[in-house]
């Protein structure tokens, strides 16, 4: 039986239960879960192993990368500029970064990056991996590249480049990288622990993630035995120059080792956020009210920063999305608590995400990558604390 540590408040039972049962029934190995309820802390819970290559325990100060979860941070740093009166979100992207009006991007407002309309979503040339940790050889490429649609006619999850699309605005209006940014004006007035290019004296908190292999490959098995609500998003990720594969495809190698200190080191602001679930839920909190005396966003700000955007058929992920200007909203298949709920999954099952309405923000984060219909590790935290509240 895995050992869980930490506190939940009266009420939230049901978390903890659940907690357990991710470990025994659905696969966790190491994660841990936090959710703050009106700016307090009601459950922080960690257990399982951080590294099963040498069994070094998960702790309470252990770090995880959290994938895609980045661009939750990365958004609301974004933001933050717009709050102060610095970035307006609606002025052309040239304006802050003039070399990105090249190749009919003259118009596309910061909007459209944050809310994946800007038809940037690939790269005609990928990037030496080496350069794209370097930043400003994948800046100069995407600045250089025409979209792939009409910008603002449909959308498209920018998997990998939001960061460096999102991030180099907020570089060119604040002086500062993403990384550097949020830990000055986000991490540092909460006390986070969350880092975009993590520092090395931070490096040996970091779990290992593990990869779980899938049991059916449905990207090989014969197309007839595919279900037929499947076959349209496996027909994508067979297609190499699908832009379900070219989204992911912006460098050499394509595929990025995680676990690689000198990948955790660098600025990815769409995928290698590195923090705790508590971090995570901290920050949340902190958009949609008061936490330790610290407001990030009024509520002018985060009404505008959580109202849709863009809704329906996704250009890369197939399957209907929605977003705001940053953040995903609440579909189906990401489920949160309530139809006000804005936040943002990563790779695998990490998830960050408010309710302003129940006054909830929820972080949740874990290194065994699953990912799937099949993974229900969060969902199941999630529908905990809807009942812990009920």
């Amino acid at each position: 039986m895995t050992m869980i540590d930490g506190q939940v408040a009266a009420g939230f039972e049901p978390v903890r239960e659940a907690f357990a049962a991710n470990f025994a029934q659905r696969g966790d190995v190491g994660a841990a879960v936090c959710v703050y309820v009106g700016g307090r802390p009601v459950v922080d819970l960690w257990g399982g192993v951080a590294d099963p290559d040498t069994d070094r325990p998960w702790e309470r100060e252990t770090l995880q990368l959290v994938y895609s979860a980045t661009k939750g941070a990365t958004a609301s740093a974004a933001h933050l500029l717009a709050q102060r009166g610095l970035l307006d979100l609606d002025a052309p992207v040239a304006r802050y970064w003039p070399e990105f009006a090249a190749n009919g991007k003259a118009a596309i407002p910061v909007r459209w990056l944050l809310s994946h309309q800007a038809g940037l979503v690939t790269l005609d040339q990928p990037v030496p991996l080496s350069d794209a940790l370097g930043w400003q050889p994948m800046v100069a490429a995407l600045a250089a590249q025409r979209p792939v649609w009409v910008p603002g006619t449909a959308h498209g999850y920018h998997g990998r480049t939001f960061g460096w699309l999102v991030g180099e605005v907020i570089r060119r209006v604040s002086g500062r990288t993403p990384g550097h940014f949020f830990a000055d004006e986000i991490a540092a007035p909460l006390g986070l622990d969350f880092f975009i290019g993590l520092p090395e004296r931070e490096r040996h908190r970091v779990s290992r993630m593990v990869y779980q292999q899938p049991d059916i490959d449905l990207t090989t098995v014969p197309a007839e035995s595919i279900p037929e609500e499947l076959r349209e998003v496996v027909a994508a990720w067979r297609d190499p120059n699908s832009l379900s594969n070219r989204a992911f495809a912006v460098t050499d190698p394509t595929e990025i080792d995680f676990n690689s200190p000198a990948v955790q080191a660098a600025e990815l602001p769409a995928s290698n956020g590195i923090g705790t679930a508590h971090g995570l839920a901290r920050m949340y909190a902190a958009l949609i009210g008061e936490v330790d005396s610290v407001r990030l966003f009024s509520p002018e700000t985060l009404a505008s920063a959580t109202k849709e955007q863009a809704s329906g058929p996704d250009q890369v992920m197939v399957v209907p999305s929605r977003f705001s200007t940053g953040y995903m909203l609440p579909t189906d298949t990401n489920p949160m608590i309530g139809t006000d709920s804005f936040g943002h999954t990563g790779r695998g099952g990490s998830l960050g995400f408010a309710d302003p309405e129940h006054g909830i923000a929820f972080g949740y984060v874990m290194n065994h990558i699953i990912g799937g219909p099949d993974d229900l590790r969060a969902a199941s935290l999630i529908d905990a604390v809807h009942r812990s509240i009920a």
